[in-house]
């Protein structure tokens, strides 16, 4: 397993319409997952227009996209676009973070992923993996401010989308689940967990309307 999203963008501003649910407790730090900063290489750009042009060619062929295993073909096209940050330094700090999380060391996860959105603060994908961290440990609170920040930078974000639906289900807001299973829906719509959300919520909330 990869970091990758809670599986599954809403603009920003419906997001902010959910406001935030309760922190999960923090986790101590052990000792023996403190290490030493990594050194630090010479960064080139982080975006590039072919690169932008490309995701938006996928998202076009995904929101047309109704066979699943061509969708999710499509998907897998968009997250590996989504991970070229364009520095070699970002890059190895992804990795050592993806390292860290396969090992459950979170708190080492965190301090890469840290140095990463401070490093390169428009890069979504930063924000989205130190979300699935948060969420991880169940700092729900920490979670949804960076699955924010990933949102503002894209909105289409299907991963950071799940991440905030799942959040927002688990802390009991179905409404507010359902809206962003919806807004996931719209930009991926084959994408078999929205579907399956928004039926079961849908269901749900027309049985106890309170």
């Amino acid at each position: 397993m990869t970091i990758t999203a809670l599986s599954l963008a809403m603009p920003i501003a419906h997001a902010q319409e959910f406001g935030d649910p309760e922190p999960g407790a923090p986790l101590p730090v052990p000792e023996e997952n403190l290490v030493a900063p990594p050194p630090v290489y010479e960064d080139v750009p982080l975006a590039s227009d072919k690169g932008t042009a490309r995701i938006d060619e996928l998202f076009g062929e995904l929101k047309k996209a109704r066979d699943r295993r061509h969708a999710a073909a499509i998907a897998e096209s968009i997250w590996n676009e989504w991970y070229r940050s364009g520095s070699a330094t970002i890059d190895l700090f992804m990795t050592w973070a993806n390292d860290a999380f396969e090992e459950k060391k979170y708190n080492v996860a965190l301090d890469f992923l840290d140095q990463v959105v401070i490093r390169a603060p428009d890069f979504a994908e930063g924000w989205n993996r130190r979300a699935t961290v948060h969420y991880a440990m169940d700092n729900f609170a920490k979670s949804m401010t960076d699955i924010r920040k990933a949102l503002e930078l894209e909105p289409r974000h299907f991963g950071a989308l799940a991440g905030m639906a799942t959040i927002l289900e688990r802390t009991g807001r179905k409404e507010a689940a359902l809206k962003a299973w919806e807004r996931a829906l719209d930009v991926y719509p084959a994408m078999q967990s929205a579907q399956e959300a928004v039926i079961r919520l849908s269901d749900e909330l027309a049985a106890d309307p309170a």
